[in-house]
């Protein structure tokens, strides 16, 4: 695991956000079995999307932990990480794997049962692009498809990163990376398209999403949020 300085608030915020969910999809299974809670079904202690479904509901299927026996979870692991800035991504756990983003947006990979890092992925995102973001340095969490993981890189990058080992399988700039854009939000993928958008609009920048192709990283659509001002309507 990553050694280095980490505040004791910012050890345990990673901790309420990854434990948590360890326990409620896959680590709780550990404590099924060891503690007599039942069994997880396999597919409903996934998390493979944003929300939790399609429709982003954010509501587990779980049903095994109730009021009986919530007295007797406690934390399953943790994972201190290298820096002290903010974490505000939502994990993904697809086949027994617990995927994450971190501050710089870099990309993680956890063994969701034991807490084994399993890899890390480091964008190397500019220091200078900071003075770009509003609100810190943060990322809000991957998506998943078909073996391959999803990031927007805080510097306006879309990342397609393999779900197994890390490696980058390709990369494209999805914002003018000369204007105070920034990426923190957590793409989506429909149908074969990855769809992400920007920030930087309290800076002046005018914002749009964008769909790429999940095999190929190759622009598919763009549509503009903020119409020009010859635009009618």
């Amino acid at each position: 695991m990553l050694k280095g300085s980490c505040k004791r608030a910012r050890c345990h915020r990673i901790l309420s956000v990854v434990g948590a969910l360890v326990l409620a999809q896959l680590g709780a299974s550990v404590l099924a079995s060891s503690q007599g809670l039942g069994q997880i079904d396999s597919v409903q202690s996934e998390w493979r999307v944003h929300g939790g479904t399609p429709a982003e509901q954010r509501h587990s299927q779980l049903t095994h932990i109730d009021r009986g026996n919530v007295s007797r979870l406690g934390p399953a692991w943790h994972f201190e990480f290298d820096n002290a800035r903010g974490l505000e991504a939502t994990p993904l756990v697809v086949n027994g794997v617990l995927y994450t983003t971190g501050a710089w947006s870099h990309v993680y990979a956890f063994d969701a049962k034991t807490g084994g890092l399993l890899w890390h992925h480091d964008p190397k995102v500019p220091g200078a692009t900071a003075f770009k973001a509003c609100c810190d340095v943060v990322n809000r969490g991957p998506a998943y498809h078909n073996g391959q993981i999803f990031v927007g890189t805080l510097d306006g990058r879309l990342l397609a990163l393999s779900a197994l080992t890390g490696e980058l399988n390709w990369s494209t700039v999805t914002v003018d990376q000369s204007l105070p854009y920034t990426v923190t939000g957590a793409p989506r993928v429909v149908n074969g398209q990855v769809v992400i958008g920007n920030g930087g609009a309290e800076n002046g920048v005018r914002g749009y999403v964008s769909a790429y192709s999940v095999d190929t990283g190759e622009l598919t659509w763009r549509f503009y949020t903020v119409p020009t001002q010859s635009a009618k309507g």
